[in-house]
């Protein structure tokens, strides 16, 4: 069982709305340093709730976020009135991120966490040439397409909805495999993956038709291998008013017309 949050920190967004926040919360709550909290508040919109997580996972710290931007997805209303007793009544959620490691043309090799999605890019005018393969065995030989993208469960509402992938319900264990724009083979739409699994993505051709990743904000250009698994050793803790759950919200977008 958690600890009660007694200490909180908050770190907000350079927008205006979000910075009023603040200054509303320093007015009503001792506001404490990250390292001596029990829960890190978040204002902003959903990127800048990302950025948070990247920035302050080894804090060890769940994360509130509360809406100060335009989508929130990630967030929870933003009200200063109780939010002592908001935060130990939310509900909490574990997010395992996906692990990229890209090497690009020159040998040279990055690694990087993404919460949302890991995505391939094509970078020209031409179309990306990309072999995939799942647990080291060749799903697809040449995928002509811009892209292609591993997505979470917290991820599928975002890019990976644009791009016509599935909404995946939290504690479903899978992963969405959605390709950009495909183009041969024409009628492949992508796959759902265990969470388990681990995705290759070879660029074929990457000299002349260059490809970049991004895990979440992190990009690596003209990268010529790409692996993708999931890692359990650094999870983040989300936490949601209990009638504003993240498990309710990503079941409810399968039925927005």
């Amino acid at each position: 069982m958690s600890s009660a949050i007694k200490q909180i920190a908050c770190v907000a967004s350079d927008t205006e709305q979000a910075r009023e926040g603040l200054a509303l919360l320093a007015e009503r709550y001792p506001l404490a340093d990250i390292e001596e909290a029990d829960a890190l508040v978040v204002l902003g919109g959903d990127g800048f709730m990302l950025q948070a997580v990247h920035d302050h996972m080894d804090a060890g710290l769940p994360f509130y976020g509360m809406n100060r931007g335009t989508i929130g997805f990630l967030l929870n209303r933003f009200d200063p009135d109780n939010l002592l007793r908001r935060l130990n009544a939310a509900q909490r959620h574990t997010l395992n991120p996906l692990v990229m490691t890209a090497t690009d043309v020159d040998g040279r090799t990055s690694s990087a966490l993404a919460f949302n999605e890991v995505a391939l890019l094509r970078y020209s005018q031409q179309s990306a040439n990309i072999r995939v393969l799942i647990n080291g065995r060749q799903r697809l030989d040449r995928l002509i397409c811009d892209g292609i993208m591993v997505a979470t469960p917290a991820g599928s509402t975002a890019y990976n909805l644009s791009a016509r992938g599935p909404i995946i319900p939290m504690g479903s264990n899978v992963l969405a495999l959605t390709p950009v724009s495909p183009f041969r083979p024409r009628r492949w739409q992508g796959a759902l993956l265990p969470h388990s699994a681990v995705v290759e993505f070879e660029i074929l051709d990457a000299d002349r038709r260059p490809v970049g990743a991004a895990a979440d904000s992190f990009e690596v250009r003209d990268v010529r291998r790409v692996r993708v698994v999931e890692d359990h050793s650094r999870p983040a803790h989300i936490l949601f008013d209990p009638d504003h759950s993240l498990e309710e919200r990503i079941f409810n977008e399968q039925f927005v017309h």
